[in-house]
Formats: C-alpha cells, sequence, structure tokens
C-alpha cells in the first residue's frame, strides 16, 4: 500500500498519513561478546525495562580498578541522546564513540539511556523512562558487576538537544523523589532542545535556513497531542518549580555552539536558571561548532576539548 507522506526528516525520519513511522538505518556499533574495545573502555547492554524496550549501554574505562577517589568508587554519568524524541540512540556510531571516549577522559562509569521515541511515545513518556533509568541503576549496584564501584552520591546527568531537555524534567523529578537513592551532583546540559510559541531571532522563518519547519515538525511529533510550544516540556518557564526547590537545584553547566541554531535557546535556559537562582549555573560555548558537533566528529579536537571540560566540571563536584 502507498502511504502519502504527512512528515519528513531526510535521512532519518518519515511518518505516513496513517501514523506508521520508518526510521532510516545509520552506522551503528553492535556490543560483542566479551565487550572488549581497543580505545581503553569495555561497553555491554543492558536491559532496564523489558516491557517498555528501555534499555542501556555501560561504558567502563579499562583500569577502573585503579583508585581514583578516597572511597575508591566512581561517579556516574547518565546520558540521554538526542533526535528531537524521535530518532538516535545510544548505539550510533557518534555516541558510542564519543561516550565510551568519555568514561576514559573522566574516569567515569557512563550510562546511556535509549528512552522510548516518539510520535509512537509522545512526552513524557521520555522523561519518565529516562527518570525510571536512575530508578534501575540505584537497584542494580548491588548485583551488576559493572555498576560495583558506581557512587550513587556523585551522578551527573547529560544528554544533548533533546536529551538536554532530558536532563533539566528529570533533575527537577530525582529531586521532588525523596525516596531516590542517588545523589545528583550536576547537570552537563550540551545544545539543549527547547521551544516557546514565541519565536528567537533565529527561529523566524527568513532565519534559518530551513531549520524553523524541521524544527517545528519534530516539537509536533514529540509533544502531547493538543499541546503546542508552551507546553511545559518545551517552555521551560511554563513549569510550576517553587524558590525553595531551585534553591536545592543542581549546578549546571550549559554547553552552546556558535554556529548553532539552538544557541539562542541554550543562553536563554542558563540565564532563565541564574534568575531562579540556581546555586552555580555556567554557560561554555564552542564558537565555531555546530549543532552536536560531539556525534558526528567524535574525534575532533573540538569533540576533545569538550570531553576535557566536561570532566573538570565533574571532578569540581
Amino acid at each position: 500500500m502507498n502511504h502519502l507522506t504527512s512528515y519528513k526528516a531526510p535521512g532519518f525520519l518519515q511518518v505516513f498519513a496513517d501514523g506508521s513511522v520508518k526510521r532510516f538505518d545509520h552506522e551503528i556499533v553492535h556490543a560483542s561478546s566479551d565487550h572488549q574495545s581497543s580505545d581503553g573502555y569495555k561497553f555491554k547492554d543492558v536491559i532496564i525495562d523489558l516491557s517498555k524496550a528501555i534499555t542501556g549501554r555501560i561504558f567502563l574505562h579499562n583500569d577502573h580498578h585503579s583508585p581514583h577517589s578516597s572511597s575508591g568508587r566512581l561517579p556516574v554519568l547518565v546520558y540521554f541522546h538526542g533526535g528531537g524524541f524521535c530518532i538516535g540512540s545510544t548505539t550510533w556510531l557518534g555516541y558510542h564513540h564519543f561516550l565510551g571516549d568519555f568514561s576514559v577522559a573522566s574516569q567515569s562509569i557512563v550510562l546511556s539511556i535509549d528512552y522510548r521515541l516518539a510520535p509512537e511515545n509522545r512526552l513524557p513518556v521520555a522523561y519518565d523512562d529516562c527518570f525510571y533509568s536512575l530508578e534501575w541503576l540505584s537497584h542494580q549496584v548491588s548485583s551488576e558487576p559493572w555498576l560495583a564501584q558506581a557512587d550513587l552520591h556523585r551522578v551527573f546527568l547529560s544528554g544533548d538537544s533533546a536529551g538536554g531537555n532530558i536532563v533539566h524534567q528529570v533533575a527537577i523529578r530525582a529531586m521532588r523523589n525523596k525516596a531516590l537513592d542517588v545523589k545528583i551532583k550536576g547537570l552537563l546540559s550540551i545544545h539543549p532542545y527547547f521551544g516557546s510559541e514565541k519565536r528567537t531571532p533565529k527561529e523566524l522563518p527568513e532565519g534559518a535556513e530551513g531549520h524553523v519547519s524541521m524544527n517545528d515538525m519534530f516539537w509536533g511529533l514529540s509533544i502531547p497531542k493538543g499541546s503546542d510550544r508552551d507546553y511545559f516540556g518545551c517552555n521551560f518557564e511554563m513549569q510550576e518549580v517553587s524558590a525553595e526547590e531551585w534553591s536545592r537545584f543542581p549546578a549546571v553547566v550549559v554547553y552552546v555552539a556558535g554556529l548553532d541554531f539552538l544557541k539562542e535557546r541554550g543562553v536563554m535556559y542558563a540565564e532563565f536558571l541564574q534568575s531562579k537562582r540556581v546555586k552555580e549555573v555556567r554557560i561554555v560555548e564552542a564558537e565555531e561548532e555546530s549543532h552536536v558537533f560531539h556525534v558526528f566528529y567524535p574525534q575532533s579536537e573540538a569533540t576533545r576539548l569538550l570531553q576535557r571540560q566536561m570532566s573538570e566540571f565533574m571532578k569540581s563536584y
């Protein structure tokens, strides 16, 4: 049967008029049987919730048995991939290399999450899945050998684009959940994906070389039906958070890229947090780089610099 295309992101995604979805194949890294890598780390895939098809990939540097802190335990970075909530995977080649190399650079355990995607699973499903990954982490430390050295009092949340958006939402949920046996020390938001009904200058139709229509398409596919871009998951200003809660919000570093269509949104996000008196908010810019350059060029010098900057932020907590 020939379906009419309702939405299309060339090379990534087609959504047909009958609601069916086609995602195009991308180069991925399969988990090998021996979990070994020649780049100083090993990795393996784990099932977080079989019934909801939530999975993850753990990266662990090869010299993890060496003592790197007074407790001998390692910080944990929980990472949420980008893709407009509709595409992407921790198995994609760029994410795999970036996160594997980062586990070595930061001497940390990295847990990267494959959450359910829109439009089949619209927001807040991605938030639900990614928060659940923290609960899974807290329960698995005693039974998963690769997490035996995990320091649950030094957990950091990171992600790029839509993943940066997820970081914000998961942090709010974690802050409000007093039963969660995980201490979020900091947030590392890379080129975060936010929006609103009011457009920024770069989001005006004449100013973004086609980015506007693609941006609107992903938001239309990911937010709940009947919502607009002032949905709380899109527009961070629309979420009710008390002053007392903001005072307990983790330290945040927002990474932006000078050539990124979403740079304005990242700066606005950081300035919003500063206005709420969050205890520490930093902005770090890669002036000559584009959106999620670390995924497209995981071996570049700009990516190595980003990894060093992220490592330094984590070591300060």
